[in-house]
C-alpha cells in the first residue's frame, strides 16, 4: 500500500514555477524594448485614470454613456495591472520565474478582465442603440439603478465563466521538462499545452468560454449596429444622420481595437503553430497592451466633453 501511494505521488507532477519569456530571440535587447513597453503602460494607466477622474468630477458627464466609458477605463486599468508586473520584471530585471499558483491567479484576472471588456463594449453598443432609436426615453431606460445592475451582471458573468479554469488546470499532470511559457504572462492556451495529460476538457471549456462571451458579444454588437443603421437611415435630414453616426465613432473604434487582436490571438493559437514564436508573442502583446493605451486616446480625441474634462483635471493637478 505504501509503495502504491508513493507511485501515485511520483507519477503526478505540477511545476513549482513556470519560466516566462519576453520577446523571443530578442533577449539581448530587452533593456531597450522595455522603454516603449514602459511608455505604453504609463499612457494606459494615466489616460484611463484621467477618464475616471474626469467623469467623477464633472457633473455634466454623469450620464449613461460616460458611466459605461468609466467601466471601460476601469477594466483597462485592471487589464494593464494584470500583465504589467511580470512583463516589466522580465524586461527590466530578467526575472522570469512565476510560481504555479501565482500563474493561475494572473491568468484568471487577465482573462476575466478581457471578458469584462467585451461585455462593457456590448453594453456601450446597447447604450448607443437606445440613445439613437429612442432618445426621449433614453434617461428613463438607462437609469442609475439599471447601469449598476448591468455592471454587476458583467462582473458576475466574467467571474462565473473563468472561475473553473484554474481548477481545471490544477487537476492536470504536467511534464517536468515543459515549464517555458511563450509570453511574459500566463495565458490559458499556453499553460495548458505544458501538460502531459489529455487536455480535451480544457480545450472544450476554453472554447465554450470564448464563444459564450466574446463570440456572443460580438454578434450582439453587430446586431446593435445593424439596428442603429436602420434607425439612422430612417432619419429625414442628412445632418441628423451624420450627427447620430458621429456619436458612435469612438465606440466603433474601441470595438475594432479590442476585437481585431482577439480574433488574431484565437486564429494564431489554433492554426498558427508553424509561425515563429515571436509572432505569437507580439500578437498577444497587441491584444493585451494596445487597447488600454488606445481607448483613452480615441475618446479624448473624438469626444469634446471628455477631452475638456480631462484637461480640467490636469490643470487642477498642475495648480495643486
Amino acid at each position: 500500500m505504501l509503495h502504491s501511494q508513493s507511485y501515485v505521488n511520483i507519477s503526478f507532477f505540477q511545476p513549482a514555477s513556470f519560466l516566462m519569456i519576453g520577446i523571443p530571440g530578442q533577449e539581448a535587447a530587452h533593456g531597450w524594448i522595455s522603454i516603449p513597453f514602459s511608455c505604453m503602460y504609463t499612457v494606459a494607466l494615466t489616460g484611463n485614470c484621467l477618464i475616471l477622474l474626469a467623469v467623477r468630477r464633472t457633473p455634466s458627464l454623469h450620464q449613461p454613456m460616460y458611466y459605461f466609458l468609466s467601466m471601460l477605463a476601469l477594466t483597462d486599468v485592471g487589464l494593464t495591472l494584470s500583465t504589467m508586473p511580470t512583463t516589466l520584471a522580465v524586461l527590466w530585471f530578467d526575472h522570469r520565474l512565476i510560481a504555479f499558483n501565482a500563474c493561475l491567479v494572473q491568468m484568471f484576472f487577465l482573462h476575466s478582465f478581457s471578458v469584462v471588456e467585451s461585455s462593457v463594449l456590448l453594453a456601450m453598443s446597447f447604450d448607443r442603440f437606445v440613445a439613437i432609436s429612442n432618445p426621449l426615453r433614453y434617461a428613463a431606460v438607462l437609469t442609475n439603478n439599471v447601469i449598476i445592475r448591468i455592471g454587476l451582471a458583467i462582473v458576475a458573468r466574467a467571474t462565473v465563466s473563468l472561475f473553473p479554469v484554474p481548477f481545471l488546470l490544477k487537476r492536470l499532470n504536467f511534464c517536468p521538462g515543459k515549464i517555458l511559457l511563450s509570453h511574459s504572462f500566463c495565458f490559458h492556451a499556453d499553460v495548458m499545452k505544458k501538460a502531459c495529460d489529455d487536455i480535451t476538457v480544457n480545450i472544450l471549456y476554453g472554447l465554450y468560454v470564448v464563444l459564450s462571451t466574446v463570440g456572443v458579444d460580438s454578434l450582439l454588437i453587430v446586431l446593435s449596429y445593424t439596428l442603429i443603421l436602420h434607425t439612422v437611415i430612417g432619419l429625414a435630414a442628412p445632418k441628423e444622420r451624420i450627427r447620430a453616426l458621429n456619436t458612435c465613432v469612438s465606440h466603433i473604434l474601441a470595438v475594432l481595437v479590442f476585437y481585431i487582436p482577439v480574433i488574431g490571438v484565437s486564429m494564431i493559437h489554433r492554426f498558427g503553430r508553424h509561425l515563429p514564436q515571436i509572432v505569437h508573442a507580439l500578437i498577444a502583446y497587441v491584444y493585451l497592451v494596445v487597447p488600454p493605451v488606445l481607448n483613452p486616446i480615441i475618446y479624448s480625441v473624438k469626444s469634446k466633453p471628455i477631452r475638456e474634462a480631462m484637461l480640467r483635471v490636469l490643470r487642477k493637478k498642475g495648480q495643486g
